[in-house]
């Protein structure tokens, strides 16, 4: 899976990343529009209803956002030289972090808009006020595992690119390319193409030697 995303096109991880979760989206608001427009008095739960797929919606574009980043972390680290430690664990411990949080976020919202509610006794009556408490701190930190997840990306691409320790200087342009994916795809993942190529090589050199 790993060097199938690092050797797809561009177009592929942008249709597969934003264009099927973009179109459902614009399905789903279609569908609550036009049952505003044909009907007087709609039924607002049938609309409320229609978000209960938001969590679909949310797991398939994770599914790639966070697959894409995981086959450049890990995928091109046997191009990093033997010299260069890269923080690996750390890489891994940060890039689950939010991939869990956002999962259980987006069923715990299909959840409530489905309409699903708990006893009254199962949560204590000021709930309202610690959920703030609780998804805020969660949420930031989060925030701050995927800046992180960037930054970790970014070096990787760089590291194996330059064959070299890299400052953030010199990797800053992939960086942002990372960070605003939807445009900076178009630019970053030809480049992973390329280095994905050169490693395939260097293997395919290796197994001859062996032979």
């Amino acid at each position: 899976m790993v060097e199938k995303i690092l050797k797809a096109k561009h177009w592929q991880i942008f249709i597969l990343m934003i264009g099927i979760p973009l179109v459902f989206q614009i399905f789903m608001m279609l569908t609550m529009f036009s049952d505003l427009d044909t009907d007087s008095n709609p039924d607002h739960k049938k609309i409320i209803g229609i978000f209960q797929f938001f969590p679909v919606i949310m797991i398939l574009y994770i599914s790639v956002f966070f697959s894409w980043f995981w086959s450049i972390g890990i995928g091109l680290q046997n191009k990093v030289p033997a010299s260069i430690k890269m923080k690996i664990k750390k890489f891994k411990i940060f890039f689950f972090i939010p991939l869990i949080y956002i999962t259980l976020l987006s069923i715990g919202m299909g959840i409530s808009f489905s309409g699903y509610s708990f006893s009254n006794n199962f949560f204590p009556n000021n709930l309202g006020l610690m959920l703030p408490l609780i998804i805020l701190p969660l949420h930031l930190f989060s925030m701050f595992c995927m800046f992180y997840m960037l930054y970790f990306c970014s070096k990787t691409i760089k590291t194996v690119e330059l064959q070299k320790e890299v400052s953030f200087g010199e990797f800053i342009g992939e960086f942002f390319s990372l960070w605003f994916y939807p445009i900076g795809i178009w630019f970053i993942q030809p480049k992973i193409n390329k280095l994905a190529k050169k490693i395939e090589e260097i293997q395919d050199i290796g197994k001859n030697d062996n032979i």
